[in-house]
């Protein structure tokens, strides 16, 4: 970029800086808006982060081999993901409460049909938890994070870290919850159907609690219309967008396989079913601690030494294989993989020049990193294969990790160029 165009960059950059209304921090309504979006996020991203106990019981049942099964999972994910482009265009138009009550009934029907399916019937299993739970949990994720920033501004981060630990929250509960029913005299049918219940109460009170503001009526600002072109030209932000395609991809390798992994390596069920227990517990620590250095030294420097722990964290899977090791891997990878899940959102926030283009920056940036929730875990469940083999995916998932980090920090420093600060 000649000195011209960088001037002319930096100057619109400025000026659209100056237009942004002002955000006023937080109050009665922002803190009941975090209460509310950590009990979405509990039932949605919670819930979704216990798949590896689905998994588990879904492969040892015969419904399907770990690459099959995973693909339920993994369609979730997608379109868990996929769906923030227009649920997050619908909260900058200002349907932020139609959005996320449609996408909770949807959610809660097809948890209850899940219920009803066969555990045997694999395209029931798939339409219920795959493509039902995964299209209602799509129309809640975004809004219910990024309606932080109608109400924070300079503890953003810190706001969404808190409303993401309610994942980590949920990834403790419905693993406990869900082996507990499903091993005991319960059963698969009423074991879902408990928890079902259990999200039907907690998302009804999320609902309630929830509130945009948008500090000056955005929708309506002329001067201020997000330019989808102008965003994909953002080379900056769409680098470090792709930096976040290659770390999705390697990243939930744990979250589906880790307590099949203990099992097939000869620990007790009454630990290995709570090995994401344990990986989500420590991922509330990951969640939260990162973010408050985040809002002082920058989100992208924090998340690149988060993905740097992630990936050498990945390979040390290589060595472990009893109960000590499984259970520090578990409580070390939750850490160090909350932070990059809890700060990416605030990463890709800290491209945003004017609050009306946050919904469609971030719902840009999750259209781009579906496809990796969809193809990640089935490779990584085809690396296993039948005969059960681990070196493969656990290559797999490190090194698409360390592409990832390495397409994040050159992004890092593009950004910290044309802001003209090292604090990104």
């Amino acid at each position: 970029m000649d000195k011209t165009s960088q001037k002319s960059s930096n100057t619109e950059l400025h000026q659209e800086r100056q237009s942004t209304p002002e955000v006023h921090e937080g109050g009665r309504e922002g803190w009941y808006t975090i209460v509310g979006a950590w009990l979405a996020l509990f039932a949605t991203f919670g819930y979704i982060s216990s798949f590896g106990v689905y998994q588990d019981l879904y492969v040892r049942s015969g419904a399907g081999t770990s690459s099959q099964i995973s693909w339920i999972g993994s369609t979730q994910q997608f379109l868990f993901i996929l769906l923030a482009l227009p649920a997050g265009k619908l909260l900058d138009k200002g349907y932020f409460k139609i959005t996320t009550l449609i996408g909770s009934i949807i959610y809660i029907f097809s948890l209850f049909m899940l219920s009803l399916a066969h555990i045997d019937k694999y395209y029931q299993l798939f339409l219920a938890q795959g493509l039902g739970m995964g299209i209602g949990a799509g129309l809640i994720y975004l809004p219910s994070l990024a309606v932080q920033a109608h109400h924070w501004k300079a503890r953003r981060s810190l706001a969404m870290g808190i409303v993401i630990t309610g994942s980590s929250t949920g990834g403790i509960v419905y693993p406990i919850m869900l082996n507990n029913l499903f091993h005991g005299s319960v059963g698969f049918a009423w074991g879902v159907r408990a928890s079902a219940f259990l999200t039907l109460g907690v998302l009804a009170l999320a609902n309630l609690l929830m509130k945009s503001k948008p500090s000056a009526n955005y929708s309506n600002d002329a001067a201020n219309k997000p330019d989808p072109g102008r965003i994909l030209r953002d080379f900056p932000f769409m680098l470090t967008t792709a930096g976040g395609f290659f770390l999705v991809i390697g990243i939930f390798f744990p979250y589906f396989y880790l307590q099949l992994y203990s099992i097939l390596h000869g620990l007790p069920s009454t630990f290995s079913f709570y090995t994401l227990t344990i990986q989500n517990g420590a991922s509330t620590f990951g969640r939260t601690i990162p973010n408050l250095f985040a809002d002082k030294y920058g989100p992208i420097n924090v998340i690149i030494v988060m993905i740097l722990g992630t990936s050498i964290l990945t390979f040390s899977l290589f060595g472990v294989h009893d109960i000590g090791g499984v259970a520090t891997f578990a409580a070390l990878y939750g850490f160090f993989s909350g932070g990059v899940l809890a700060l990416f959102t605030p990463v890709m926030a800290s491209f945003v020049l004017h609050p009306n283009e946050l919904g469609l920056r971030l719902g840009i940036t999750c259209f781009f990193s579906a496809p990796a929730y969809l193809i990640g875990p089935p490779i990584a469940g085809a690396l296993v294969g039948n005969g059960l083999h681990w070196s493969g995916p656990i290559i797999f998932s490190g090194v698409t990790a360390i592409v990832g980090g390495i397409i994040v920090t050159i992004g890092r420093f593009l950004q910290a160029s044309r802001k003209a600060t090292p604090f990104v």
